[in-house]
């Protein structure tokens, strides 16, 4: 079993409860997601979503951001190398998707 543990980390103005969880393969990978769900609209209406993967130990892992044509960013690439990397990504986004999830239903 892992252990998840809670924060909060604070999101355009708006402070979100967050869990994180390490992630053991050949690589190692941290995990921390985190949302205060729907509040009804946009950005404006303060819903804010709080999503971090992070190397700690031997991922092959490249992170760089997209750009629109005026040069803002707009999205990221994550590209990963190596059998573990797969796995550890595939429980990552696991993970995340199923904190997400939880938290959209909870604070309906």
């Amino acid at each position: 079993m892992y252990e998840v543990t809670s924060g909060e980390r604070e999101i355009g103005g708006k402070t979100i409860e967050t869990f994180k969880r390490e992630i053991y393969n050949c690589n190692i990978l941290e995990v921390e997601a985190g949302t205060n769900g729907y509040q009804g609209g946009d950005t404006g209406h303060g819903s804010r979503t709080y999503i971090r993967i992070q190397d700690m130990g031997g991922t092959d892992i490249e992170v760089r951001p997209t750009h629109d044509y005026t040069g803002d960013e707009d999205g990221v690439v994550i590209a990963l190398g190596g059998d573990a990397e797969l796995t550890t990504i595939i429980e990552a986004l696991r993970f995340i998707t199923q904190v997400l999830d939880d938290q959209r239903r909870e604070i309906r």
